[in-house]
């Protein structure tokens, strides 16, 4: 016999952790970087390492909800997820006022922001820079998938001056290359400027492709 149950929705406060690479009194350029899923923010920013600029801070945010990975019998990995499809409304609600206030909070008003998406992070990153008033300089959607309630012509108001970066490994397994080449065919047709950039290898960032973002410039 199955129960009825009434959920009510409760707004509360609680901790956040965001990883910070650099000085933000002496940034001319931030990079927000979002994470993938059973990741956490050392996680990311470690695959980031090349991007490191003296004049340059990296900024990771960690997700909320947080799991025990299992590797063995003996140790288990800690791990992150941004959404699941359970309470989804509320769920992006949450995330996006919680970017807002880190983004409000850590980045200085004036200094160019970058946006970094990697894997369930892609989602994440395209559905806040579609929402935010903060302007935005560059999108890289690194190997993950478009959101399909994130329309061509809401990146291209967001998008003004740069092409939406879409990125992936030619033997990525978990998000495929005909997936992100389907995302950049779909938003192309609709008047969008894509660039894809491929690589040789699997579902991860590629330290050439990330040299390519990067450019020159002093490192720390």
């Amino acid at each position: 016999m199955r129960m009825a149950i009434d959920f009510r929705s409760l707004t509360v406060s609680r901790h956040a952790r965001v990883g910070i690479v650099g000085d933000p009194a002496t940034a001319a350029e931030v990079w927000l970087i979002l994470h993938g899923y059973g990741m956490l923010a050392q996680g990311i920013l470690h695959w980031f390492r090349g991007a490191q600029r003296a004049d340059r801070i990296l900024i990771a945010p960690e997700a909320l909800s947080r799991f025990y990975t299992e590797l063995s019998d003996s140790k288990r990995a800690v791990g992150a997820s941004w959404t699941t499809r359970e309470d989804l409304a509320n769920e992006l609600e949450d995330q996006f006022a919680y970017l807002e206030r880190a983004v409000a909070e850590m980045v200085p008003g004036a200094v160019p922001l970058h946006v970094h998406g990697f894997s369930q992070g892609v989602s994440v990153g395209a559905r806040w820079c579609v929402r935010t008033t903060r302007r935005v300089a560059r999108l890289v959607c690194w190997a993950g998938a478009m959101p399909e309630d994130v329309t061509a012509d809401d990146l291209k108001r967001v998008l003004v001056h740069e092409p939406l970066h879409l990125v992936v490994g030619d033997r990525d397994t978990r998000v495929p290359p005909a997936r992100v080449e389907a995302d950049a065919s779909r938003l192309g047709a609709a008047g969008l400027d894509v660039k894809v950039h491929r690589f040789d290898g699997g579902h991860r960032v590629d330290e050439a492709v990330l040299e390519e973002f990067a450019g020159p410039g002093e490192r720390p």
